[in-house]
């Protein structure tokens, strides 16, 4: 095993082989390390034991993929020269780099209508700064950061690494794909990355500024599959809805703490984190967050600032977030109803009116401000979802002959629309007395 590589053992792709030199110190840094702090899933792990995994270990094996990749493009004809390859694996390494705590459970809670494609983005081209150690700096220097950013942002000059990196058939999906059905236990998730990766061409085959990614023929039932596993991931996994529950409860939370700052009420929340507190007790203008000092303390924050601030609130003397904190420590979650169709607003305000009152009842808020506490116990919000988008750009095939046509346009198109179709469910939380009362289930 050559000495100038560092090998990490993973149970999804074996061994994943790091360049010492050059990968090795970037993994390292503490903004990187942060991501073993951060769970892939989210509050998945609430349902599923085992979702236990981290953004580390799927940065890795995205990672992992992209090696792969780019020696069958090279084996195939496609040049890929060294600076290229180094930037595309800086990419894919960093891609997830701008999660915050809980990954999806609270994006753009922290910093309101943010994303964390635009924080990762944000901090790979402020790296150089935000790393205080001289040789790891110097390390950062050395790699090509820009060129890995217009990969990851679709501007530089071949098309086909972008592709790689977002899109529909993207490495990011084949790795949390295969990641998140093994932790999960949920066999239908799984894809056949293999045999993607091993039909994936890019054509023209010397990848110019009009390259595309294309699968050949022989490689559509593994694509079909990749779809169909992503729209069973997301009904018993990522909408799950014990998932969706426990994501309100925290995130309502949050709100709550955050209100309780804006009022000058420091007191109910005296206990939390540091790192957490600078973010919810700013007021955020728009371009905030691209300061630098915000990137740095928003790479402090991770869950266990969540975990250790909801556990101090426990003892809050605000009777709402002492309920909604030990709600999620103890899992005693809300109930998610999905509904046939969207409530109409006198049926929400109905539903709100009657928790308000129950909370009236129970002591924690007096008439005055019995409805807007009403709101922390029952978000309403539709989850959306679709499994494959025919147009943005779709997936290609390549024939036999040469020419390559959209996916939508195969012999088994039937199927294809199936997975086109819009997924939009609209549900309620609430907790379980409350729907019990009001007959949802």
């Amino acid at each position: 095993m050559s000495t100038q590589h560092k090998q990490f053992s993973d149970i999804i792709h074996g061994f994943i082989s790091i360049s010492r030199t050059e990968l090795l110190p970037i993994v390292q840094l503490p903004q990187v390390q942060r991501l073993r702090r951060i769970r892939q899933l989210g509050v998945g792990y609430l349902v599923f034991p085992c979702a236990e995994h981290s953004r580390f270990t799927h940065a890795l094996g995205t990672l992992a993929l992209m090696q792969e990749t780019l020696r069958n493009f090279e084996y195939h004809g496609t040049p890929v020269d060294p600076t290229e390859h180094l930037a595309a694996m800086v990419a894919a390494l960093l891609h997830d780099i701008g999660h915050g705590p809980f990954s999806h459970s609270l994006e753009s809670e922290l910093i309101p209508t943010v994303n964390h494609e635009a924080i990762g983005q944000a901090v790979m081209a402020q790296l150089e700064i935000l790393v205080e150690d001289p040789e790891a700096r110097a390390a950062v220097a050395r790699l090509p950061f820009d060129m890995a950013l217009q990969m990851l942002q679709g501007t530089y000059e071949r098309p086909f690494f972008h592709h790689l990196l977002v899109g529909q058939m993207d490495l990011d999906r084949l790795d949390y794909l295969l990641r998140d059905s093994h932790f999960t236990g949920v066999v239908e998730g799984r894809v056949g990355a293999g045999r993607i990766l091993k039909t994936m061409r890019v054509v023209p085959t010397q990848g110019g500024a009009d390259s595309r990614l294309v699968i050949l023929e022989k490689g559509f039932s593994a694509v079909e599959n990749m779809l169909l596993a992503r729209r069973l991931m997301y009904s018993q996994v990522y909408l799950h809805k014990a998932v969706v529950a426990g994501d309100q409860v925290l995130r309502a939370t949050l709100r709550r703490a955050r209100a309780l700052l804006s009022h000058g009420n420091t007191r109910s929340v005296k206990d939390m984190s540091p790192a957490l507190r600078y973010f919810l007790e700013r007021e955020w203008q728009q371009d905030d967050w691209k300061a630098t000092e915000v990137l740095r303390r928003f790479l402090d924050v991770d869950d266990e600032d969540i975990l250790y601030s909801l556990k101090r609130w426990q003892e809050s003397s605000d009777p709402i977030l002492k309920d909604l904190a030990r709600r999620f420590i103890d899992r005693d979650l809300f109930r998610c109803v999905f509904l046939a169709q969207p409530p109409d607003c006198q049926e929400l305000r109905s539903w709100q009116s009657f928790i308000a009152s129950a909370l009236i009842q129970r002591g924690m808020v007096d008439n005055v401000k019995a409805m807007e506490a009403a709101t922390y116990y029952m978000p309403y919000n539709t989850a959306n979802h679709t499994s494959y988008e025919a147009f943005v750009p779709p997936i290609r095939i390549l024939g036999k002959g040469g020419k390559d046509y959209s996916l939508a346009e195969s012999a088994d198109a039937w199927a294809i629309a199936a997975l086109t179709s819009f997924t939009g469910k609209p549900y309620v939380c609430m907790p379980k007395e409350f729907a019990d009362e009001l007959n949802l289930h």
